[in-house]
């Protein structure tokens, strides 16, 4: 079982495939590094691929404390798997938490990024909702060191975002429930406590972000409420990035619809191997309407 060490001493279980530029591949909170299974299938044919199960998700260790569990960590781990694997530079892909720590990557070490794709994140970025999202992410760690989480992923999987995946594709959303069901019952109350519950708001970071230079794909569903907002905003500010919108999709993105998913990756990925993604056009004015003169 491949595994390597942070520098604060935990042990991640990691998985790798194919050759080429590398892609490294950051998972949600419901889901763990078997989530990114139709990517890793597809791109391994022209890509090295590496996958991790974050801290908190068996294989990898399960720190017993809240304080070993932050968005900051989140950003070093991702560097420890880059340098434990020798990779200078890589193409990053995260889905919700796995976005989040993505864009923090890119604040922090832009230097190591070849790219950002943000996909499905948000959750608790929207100030009016960030007070509400913060005591509801302490509900669910409760629910999940209280319960179990066998006895809680079915509740989780059903959530507002997530029935999309479910209506759509009832044996894709059975393995990701299933999945959910294993993991760590205080691995993931404290992924929840100490990552989800403490991150900043995008609005928080909107200075850092205007002058992230790093290519930026932003992925989002339209029926993922809390992460179309997040997902305008990130356009909006950060100076070289794309917008694209699923319809008729929730959360679970890269698996609800892997087609679009993988189509629109592989063709931001070769626009920016080709140098072809640039910033907008400063005369792509946002206030005009048309030009007159």
């Amino acid at each position: 079982m491949p595994r390597i060490t942070t520098p604060d001493g935990i042990a991640l279980h990691y998985e790798e495939c194919g050759e080429g530029t590398p892609i490294l591949f950051i998972h949600e909170f419901g889901g763990n590094h078997e989530s990114w299974e139709p990517q890793l299938r597809h791109f391994s044919r022209r890509h090295r691929c590496i996958t991790y199960a974050a801290r908190g998700y068996p294989p990898s260790d399960v720190p017993t404390d809240v304080e070993q569990y932050s968005q900051a960590i989140a950003v070093v781990d991702a560097i420890a798997v880059l340098d434990a694997l020798s990779i200078a530079r890589a193409h990053f892909v995260g889905l919700s938490m796995g976005g989040f720590a993505t864009v923090h990557f890119g604040l922090r070490h832009p230097d190591r990024a070849l790219s950002l794709t943000v996909a499905g994140a948000g959750y608790g970025c929207e100030k009016e909702h960030e007070e509400y999202f913060r005591g509801v992410s302490l509900e669910v760690a409760d629910r999940f060191e209280k319960d179990g989480a066998r006895a809680f992923a079915p509740v989780y999987g059903e959530g507002a975002s997530r029935v999309q995946f479910q209506n759509k594709d009832p044996r894709g959303w059975r393995e990701f429930a299933d999945r959910l069901a294993t993991h760590s019952d205080i691995g993931a109350a404290l992924t929840m406590r100490g990552v989800q519950a403490r991150r900043p708001s995008f609005w928080d970071l909107e200075a850092e972000l205007k002058v992230m230079d790093v290519p930026t794909l932003v992925i989002v569903g339209d029926e993922d409420d809390h992460c179309l907002q997040p997902g305008i905003f990130l356009k909006k500010t950060i100076p070289a990035c794309g917008l694209s919108i699923f319809p008729k999709t929730g959360h679970t993105l890269n698996l609800e619809e892997p087609g679009w998913f993988n189509l629109f990756l592989a063709e931001f990925i070769a626009q920016v191997e080709a140098g072809r993604w640039l910033k907008r056009d400063p005369r792509a004015l946002p206030g005009q309407v048309m030009r007159t003169r």
